[in-house]
């Protein structure tokens, strides 16, 4: 399918209930309001069409933005362009999923994570905190910079609650990576998660919520998860 043919597919499959939900989450124009699942289905037209995928980001629409994220290969992406993504993600949607999801599985997730999180800008810190969370998801314990990580932990439990909004929810996010994915720091996460307790975080008109980082762990060991890695973080 060509950009045309994805944009306006993309236009059909827009509903005014998932237009009003995106709304509240903070999403503005151009978007049709496609919901993840449908987006999904186009992810085979997009797929093997590297330049098509950084069009649909290109033009700004979150709907595209998402699905490009969805289709494009982590391993074609370049730093430069990974960087522009990241500056070009105006809401949490687009920088929790879909920048930080592909950079975490790049061949610069590290060096961009490290960079994204001293950020003064909110989200391209946000993109940090969660590709730093994504890259834990999928990478064996072994291949890991354990003291980074736990330097980061402690960054974590001394700042969290006088962080910028979304960044907040993005640190919660990555003391619950840690506990759940590096057996290592699974008691060092957990006495972070003990200490930061409920973090507060301003969701707009939403019912949602922000999980408690302690409670979230548990049940991760209450299934015997512990050290589990996912195969991709891209979703």
């Amino acid at each position: 399918m060509t950009y045309e043919e994805i944009m306006q597919k993309l236009e059909e499959l827009g509903s005014d209930q998932t237009k009003r939900i995106f709304m509240n989450h903070g999403v503005k124009e151009p978007y049709f309001g496609v919901k993840v699942g449908d987006l999904k289905k186009l992810v085979k037209f997009v797929k093997k069409d590297h330049g098509l995928a950084l069009r649909l980001y290109e033009s700004g629409n979150h709907d595209a933005m998402y699905l490009a994220g969805l289709s494009v290969n982590p391993k074609l992406m370049t730093k430069e362009t990974l960087q522009e993504w990241a500056e070009k993600a105006y809401w949490y949607m687009i920088a929790e999923y879909t920048v930080a999801q592909v950079a975490a599985e790049s061949d610069y997730a590290l060096d961009l994570a490290r960079e994204w999180i001293k950020s003064e800008d909110e989200m391209v810190s946000v993109c940090g905190w969660s590709t730093y969370s994504n890259y834990l998801s999928t990478t064996p314990d072994d291949e890991l910079d354990v003291n980074e990580i736990r330097e980061l932990l402690t960054q974590v439990k001394n700042t969290i609650h006088d962080e910028k909004n979304r960044v907040r929810y993005v640190m919660n996010g990555f003391v619950i990576s840690v506990g759940s994915y590096v057996q290592e720091l699974n008691e060092e996460a957990n006495n972070v998660a003990a200490h930061i307790g409920k973090v507060h975080v301003d969701v707009g008109n939403t019912a949602c919520k922000v999980p408690l980082a302690k409670e979230y762990i548990e049940k991760v060991e209450s299934k015997g998860r512990v050290g589990i890695k996912r195969k991709t973080c891209i979703c």
